[in-house]
């Protein structure tokens, strides 16, 4: 069973940095994107864009973190990174690491479970 393991996150003050991660773990026989998005609190609000990465290392940000995050990825060990610096409380939410892979049923988009970061002011 594939499954997407995250690890960081956490409570921190504004303009402090933090890191999360992502590993892939099961059986898969390629990647193509792999990144993070996030949903943030409040009544309506959807999960949007944080940060993506392609197989050669192109990146695409959201507009509400460009030159705050950088997302890198490890290929050898199916793993991604979200590096978050000078954190506002409006980047409060929960984040979730998404990667599309072949696995024995083709390819599909696959999610983790989700990390709460809190950033207060």
């Amino acid at each position: 069973q594939v499954q997407l393991v995250e690890s960081g996150g956490g409570l921190v003050q504004a303009g402090a940095s933090m890191s999360l991660s992502c590993t892939v773990s099961g059986v898969i026989y390629g990647t193509r994107d792999m990144g993070w998005y996030r949903k943030t609190p409040g009544p309506g609000t959807q999960r949007e864009l944080v940060a993506t990465t392609t197989q050669i290392g192109t990146a695409n940000y959201g507009d509400r973190v460009e030159g705050r995050f950088t997302v890198s990825r490890d290929s050898a060990k199916n793993t991604v990174t979200l590096q978050m610096n000078n954190l506002k409380p409006e980047d409060t939410g929960v984040y979730y690491c998404a990667a599309t892979l072949y696995t024995d049923i083709g390819w599909s988009l696959h999610w983790g479970r989700g990390t709460q970061v809190t950033v207060s002011s």
